[in-house]
């Protein structure tokens, strides 16, 4: 309630309350800087010289209830911000004195010059002054009552968890603990999640912890029969329903009110209290659904702050899952390779060793018969002769083609592919029903096609059947959107679906090899259409008020398609996107480890 008690100017309670034409009210001081001198026949110059430095300030609080539309109102645009944001517009310095004479602004006769203008910092509607000044305006007595009850109940109203001494002032109290806390102990002791999601936190009690009546002298002020402001000795009696205010018996005789429609005071006020009272049920009705809505979004707070806790835990879990499944791979992998250097390592070094063996054979009967050249007995050597050449012709035959060359290769013949691999983890990603917004387009619409509501409402101006197009292109994930049938006159046969970019669009949808449709069957108006593009599955499913029509319409469904729709004047669609996909086609939620 405390921001209905802030002046729209200082952005402070309300000190002395002024109800201005346009019902809004503002503090009396503030009304003074916010007031402006319009010329009336001379220039502002003119007028400053002839009336001296205090022309402003002695016209500064005067303020006629008409203006240049006889409405009491006039335009005005500022150009400053007060404290709470609202724009105003001050006046310039004040001369010397100025002050004096806005104070005695009240007294100050009629006369020529400058008259005084004052705009509502609200809703920017200005009257000018009449020679009552500010104090033309009614003072709002009761809003200055419970302003004061206010700041006495305000300042009763401390924390009652505070270990200071003394305890801050109270910010919120719960409904359901009937504890008052200031903010630092409410974000510590009673944060707005849990079993505490669902309390009610209300303003402290700031009228309840002061009487309506005050106390001592203040009390007998209270009391006190508000008097006339024009008749200050005559309390009010009467009520102008013409004029709306209040009146007193000499108002009635003497005054402006003496031809208009009067009524006894009390029972206005007792009228417009019922009135009130009944406005007042509506409100609180709304009131309630919406302090609901906010106990609802509060659990949906909570509940996406536990969901994703589960969802990074299973996230976790799964990535986990999957290094250890490729750290087991690379194991069985680095066996393989191990098995096959050791195989081409004992083939090569029997290799050796064969080879090896063989060269110390050849070399030994190589040296010996070398040796035995060198001997000059030919008869000794003709009994060896024979038997060296056969050996020597056997060791050369040893070295047949391929003993001298390598029997297996220093290259691996293995090849790993792991590219699959790699893009599958690139494109690794969450199976979920990604949101899509869109409208319809119309820079590709054909000319015939009428759009409205922010381009999410369609129609046409011919006969003929039409296409439009969405803003938006799909080539993978899964879609859904509804279009419904706002007008349906004279069995029209609008279709719904997909197509490409470069689709026909003076015919009716489906016609072409360059789009996929479903025709009006079951369609009628108020019916809404649902288009489901499953871009995974390569289908398009179409659904009418939410019940599926058989399998999917379409399969095998590839390449890159935009929603598209075509239809003639006697049918007009809106567009429905941003949808979560039917609930048979969400995939399950992941599991937790």
């Amino acid at each position: 309630m405390e921001e209905e008690l802030k002046c729209p100017v200082c952005g402070s309670l309300f000190r002395e309350p002024i109800i201005l034409p346009c019902s809004h009210n503002v503090c009396l001081p503030c009304a003074r800087t916010i007031a402006v001198q319009t010329p009336e026949r001379e220039p502002p110059e003119a007028e400053c010289a002839a009336g001296g430095g205090g022309g402003g300030g002695e016209h500064a609080d005067k303020l006629s209830l008409h203006s240049e539309s006889d409405s009491g109102y006039g335009s005005y645009t500022p150009s400053l911000k007060s404290p709470n944001g609202v724009r105003v517009l001050p006046l310039g310095p004040a001369p010397a004195g100025a002050s004096a004479a806005a104070a005695a602004a009240a007294a100050a006769p009629r006369g020529a010059g400058p008259s005084s203008s004052l705009t509502c910092p609200q809703c920017h509607r200005s009257a000018s002054l009449d020679p009552r000044g500010l104090r033309g305006f009614p003072r709002n007595r009761l809003l200055e009552a419970i302003v004061q009850r206010y700041q006495q109940g305000r300042a009763a109203a401390k924390c009652q968890l505070c270990d200071r001494s003394p305890p801050e002032a109270a910010a919120v109290a719960c409904e359901q603990c009937e504890v008052l806390y200031c903010a630092a102990c409410q974000l510590k002791c009673h944060p707005a999640r849990g079993p505490f999601a669902k309390h009610r936190l209300l303003p402290p009690p700031g009228l309840q912890g002061a009487p309506s009546g005050g106390g001592g002298k203040a009390a007998g002020a209270a009391r006190k029969l508000p008097t006339c402001a024009d008749h200050e000795l005559e309390n009010y009696s009467m009520y102008c329903v013409s004029c709306g205010t209040p009146v007193c018996y000499q108002c009635l005789e003497e005054g402006r009110h003496g031809q208009h429609e009067v009524k006894a005071l009390g029972a206005m006020w007792k009228q417009h209290k019922a009135q009130l009272s009944q406005a007042l049920n509506g409100v609180s009705d709304k009131a309630k659904e919406a302090k609901e809505f906010l106990v609802q979004l509060k659990n949906i707070l909570q509940q996406i702050q536990e969901n994703g806790l589960d969802y990074e835990a299973c996230l976790v879990a799964q990535c986990d899952a999957l290094v250890d499944a490729l750290t087991r791979q690379k194991a069985k992998l680095l066996t393989k390779v191990t098995k096959e250097r050791e195989q081409k390592l004992k083939v090569v070094w029997d290799q050796i060793n064969h080879c090896t063996l063989k060269l110390r054979q050849s070399t030994g009967l190589m040296e010996y018969c070398l040796e035995v050249i060198k001997e000059n007995d030919p008869s000794g050597f003709l009994q060896i002769s024979d038997a060296l050449i056969k050996r020597v012709q056997v060791s050369q035959e040893q070295w047949v083609k391929g003993a001298l060359e390598p029997k297996v290769s220093a290259d691996f013949d293995l090849t790993l592919d792991s590219e699959p691999l790699l893009q599958s983890i690139h494109q690794l990603d969450f199976i979920q029903m990604k949101l899509a917004w869109f409208t319809f387009d119309p820079s590709s619409a054909h000319r015939d096609i009428v759009l409205s509501n922010d381009n999410q409402t369609a129609t046409c101006s011919s006969y003929d059947d039409r296409v439009v197009l969405g803003t938006a292109a799909f080539s993978k994930g899964v879609h859904y959107w509804e279009l419904h049938v706002d007008r349906y006159d004279n069995h029209p046969d609008p279709a719904f679906g997909i197509a490409r970019i470069n689709v026909v669009k003076d015919m009716m949808l489906g016609k072409d090899d360059k789009a996929w449709a479903m025709t009006e069957g079951g369609v009628s108006k108020g019916a809404t259409v649902g288009v489901l593009l499953d871009l995974n599955k390569h289908s398009l499913t179409f659904y009418i008020n939410g019940q599926q029509q058989g399998p999917p319409a379409f399969e095998n469904v590839e390449g890159v398609f935009m929603p598209a729709l075509s239809l003639n004047r006697n049918v007009q669609v809106t567009l429905h996107t941003g949808l979560e996909v039917p609930q048979s086609v969400r995939q399950p939620k992941l599991p937790s480890n």
